[in-house]
């Protein structure tokens, strides 16, 4: 079984087995264990039929799950059903799905064992790597959580046939995101690769360049978590156009996929990256051409930077008064910036407004 190796505050695997069902079989036959899900994938995989030793917990999709009320339900559930220290934690969905299910495993009892089966794109290469998990805050998005890593995170692509084109899009923009500040033979295979390509490659040949591609962006992701867990320093490079991604987010309420604001958030980032950090037009433009060849958006119409800058101002890796920016001075080289004003920021915002 392929595995990648994440050094976080304790060693753990990221696998690629050849059964799911197996593989999270081989942990829960002995514990008492909450399977975290949602409606959906209950419905689709049968999986209280899968694993009828375990309890279960239902949550909403997305973004609704991620909340304190619903953090109260799980606390509620956990109590009702026993969860001791010897117990586990499965969550199988998205990315919102595995991190309320860390956060929850992560403050039960101080801490209990949990496992994450990323359902998504987005989830895979990205939510339910590296033990950052929580919940959003009426103020912003994850402010509430706390850094606490699965024993296990498994990796399956058959979870992927059941996404819509929107949704393989939406996770793409993460695959895009490590392409451009780890490995940029990631940007090579995009450019020779499709949507149709992956809708068709699931059950095809093309099968190996989709796990190509997500072993190399969680590889990248992976490399960077194992020398700096807490994000004290090059942690950071993975939030390469999170910071407006995520006042975007915010902004629009969640009706635009995570990945969908990145996506604006990786075009604003590359026009940042020319004017203050030395990156080459040519680069830039790539970011946009891969960006809509996946139907990704690249504006955000109708809404003004003065609109956008109190979710901005309300990010959560400020430095001070300062705005922090993951901007990129060459392929595979990202960097820090900070000394970028609020009306320098505002005038190449106008460009991607629409």
């Amino acid at each position: 079984m392929k595995s990648i190796t994440v050094e976080a505050e304790k060693k753990y695997q990221v696998t690629f087995p050849e059964s799911w069902q197996d593989q999270i079989s081989s942990f829960i036959n002995s514990q008492n264990t909450l399977i975290i899900t949602s409606e959906f994938l209950q419905e689709r995989y049968q999986l209280v039929q899968k694993f009828p030793d375990s309890k279960f917990l239902i949550l909403p999709e997305g973004e609704e799950a991620k909340s304190i009320a619903q953090i109260e339900r799980g606390l509620d559930r956990a109590g009702e059903i026993g969860l001791d220290r010897q117990s586990l934690i499965v969550g199988i969905g998205g990315g919102s799905l595995t991190d309320y299910s860390g956060f929850l495993a992560s403050i039960w009892l101080r801490g209990i064992t949990w496992i994450a089966v990323p359902t998504t794109m987005a989830g895979m290469v990205d939510a339910a790597i590296g033990g950052k998990t929580g919940i959003n805050s009426r103020y912003g998005k994850n402010l509430i959580g706390s850094f606490y890593s699965p024993r296990e995170t498994i990796i399956h692509l058959d979870f992927l046939a059941s996404l819509a084109d929107r949704d393989v899009s939406a996770g793409l923009s993460e695959v895009i995101k490590a392409g451009f500040i780890g490995d940029r033979e990631i940007l090579n295979i995009l450019e020779d690769f499709t949507i149709e390509d992956f809708k068709s490659g699931l059950g095809g040949a093309q099968i190996g360049v989709i796990e190509q591609l997500i072993w190399k962006s969680i590889k990248v992701k992976a490399d960077i978590v194992s020398k700096d867990f807490k994000e004290s320093g090059i942690r950071e490079f993975l939030n390469y156009g999170h910071t407006l991604g995520h006042a975007i987010e915010k902004h629009s309420n969640y009706s635009l996929r995570h990945g969908e604001a990145v996506s604006i958030g990786l075009a604003f980032a590359s026009m940042l990256s020319v004017e203050f950090a030395g990156l080459d037009q040519n680069i830039a433009s790539r970011h946009m051409k891969l960006l809509e060849k996946f139907s990704l958006p690249v504006s955000y119409s109708g809404v003004s930077f003065e609109e956008i800058l109190p979710f901005l101002l309300k990010d959560k890796k400020m430095k001070g008064s300062l705005l922090r920016w993951v901007l990129l001075n060459d392929l595979e080289k990202p960097l820090i910036v900070e000394n970028i004003s609020i009306e320098q920021l505002s005038s190449l915002y106008q460009r991607i407004i629409g």
